[in-house]
């Protein structure tokens, strides 16, 4: 894997973890108090804790799925899952 690709690879798995951390913790204001005045709103979403906790998880996974693509454990070149040679 190229530095190229690992970062391809690296943003989708960061935005990935980050819609779903998005939802932990959120309290709607029911009255529609929060800034921006829509009920539903949250009142604190703590977006920057949020993305440090984003950009920790997303580097663990990419860390197992580097090791796993550059292994030769899950490879389409040779083993298991090498196609046939004619």
């Amino acid at each position: 894997m190229n530095w190229f690709t690992g970062l391809v690879v690296y943003f989708l798995v960061w935005w990935t973890v980050l819609f779903t951390v998005l939802p932990v913790g959120v309290r709607p204001d029911a009255e529609g108090q929060a800034p921006g005045g829509w009920r539903g709103a949250p009142e604190a979403p703590g977006l920057g804790r949020k993305a440090l906790w984003t950009t920790a998880v997303a580097t663990l996974i990419f860390l197992g799925l580097y090791a796993l693509i550059t292994s030769d454990w899950l490879s389409f070149r040779h083993g298991w899952l090498a196609m046939p040679v004619d």
